[in-house]
């Protein structure tokens, strides 16, 4: 008897679709589809809501609580100099993080069918449908789950006056990386900065997709030898 390969239909909610696919998710996954009308995840209304956010959530939710964590330190009796040291510290801390989320559990290999969906879920309908406007930053109700532990972290390793700021500092790198990332999916930069940072990331996207991840900066993957080879360099091999 002769199985059939799965065959994925996007007019239908792709969520419990993407698990079927197997060892095949993976070359599926990594052809992207451009088009900034999203597929439809779920059947239900409620949790498809869940799945879309607008870029402009993420700073006027998370930025209030940026503001309220930093002054806690200052009421503590922290000065602005030290502030400032926690609050960069923090956002350094966050690149960090950013780059191995990014490279060690976003782009972690499955197959099995609720390794598939998660994953698909995490990061792999961001690959698939790079252009999709509404799920291009994280949903805020997963990120305030998130904080939790993040919170509880860093509050075992510093002390209870320092714990707001840096903690504070981290979610600033994660809005900063939020709001960046949508930007060089959307924005039209003219500045040179901005347009080689968007040309680096879609890369990621469209031609070497196991290098190069590092969203707000290459720095870690210069750290780590994961930048990708240009485009002479490859035509050189």
């Amino acid at each position: 008897m002769v199985a059939h390969k799965f065959t994925v239909d996007l007019n239908k909610p792709l969520v419990f679709q993407v698990g079927h696919l197997g060892e095949s998710y993976q070359e599926w996954v990594h052809q992207p589809i451009v088009s900034k009308e999203g597929p439809r995840f779920f059947e239900s209304d409620f949790w498809e809501f869940l799945t879309r956010t607008a870029w402009w959530a993420i700073p006027t939710i998370w930025l209030p609580v940026v503001c309220w964590c930093i002054s806690m330190s200052v009421r503590m009796g922290h000065t602005l100099p030290q502030i400032a040291l926690m609050v960069a510290f923090g956002i350094f801390v966050w690149t960090f993080v950013e780059y191995v989320l990014h490279r060690f559990l976003f782009h972690i290999e499955t197959k099995s069918y609720w390794g598939n969906t998660i994953h698909y879920l995490l990061h792999g309908c961001h690959h698939k449908h790079p252009m999709d406007g509404l799920r291009l930053v994280f949903p805020p109700a997963a990120a305030a789950i998130l904080c939790i532990p993040f919170w509880n972290l860093i509050k075992l390793c510093a002390t209870p006056s320092t714990t707001p700021a840096l903690f504070g500092g981290g979610l600033l790198g994660y809005v900063m990386y939020d709001v960046t990332h949508y930007y060089l999916h959307h924005g039209q930069p003219t500045n040179q900065v901005p347009k080689s940072l968007k040309k680096y990331h879609l890369n990621h996207h469209f031609r070497i997709q196991n290098k190069g991840f590092g969203i707000t900066s290459a720095f870690w993957d210069r750290v780590f030898g994961t930048l990708p080879q240009t485009k002479a360099a490859d035509k050189a091999r």
